[in-house]
């Protein structure tokens, strides 16, 4: 793993750490707790599209800012 995809694996996981809200993605049949660490470095960067799940209270500005992070580091993301 790169310098870029760490930097990138850890700030998903610090940012997802901020929110009270679950915070999901899928890839392929998997499903990773973003705030795992382990299962970021794991999963991350297969050149795929990632499936974005969130629920709880802060959930509209915790997509806001995975967004923005995913974007940043070219990382393909939808919405669940």
């Amino acid at each position: 793993m790169g310098g870029l995809e760490t930097k990138a694996i850890v700030e998903i996981n610090q940012a997802a750490n901020q929110f009270q809200s679950s915070i999901v993605i899928q890839v392929g049949t998997r499903y990773i707790d973003v705030k795992s660490i382990l299962g970021l470095s794991v999963t991350l960067f297969n050149n795929q599209a990632y499936m974005l799940d969130i629920h709880g209270p802060d959930e509209e500005e915790a997509n806001e800012v995975m967004q923005r992070i995913f974007d940043k580091h070219g990382l393909k993301l939808n919405r669940v």
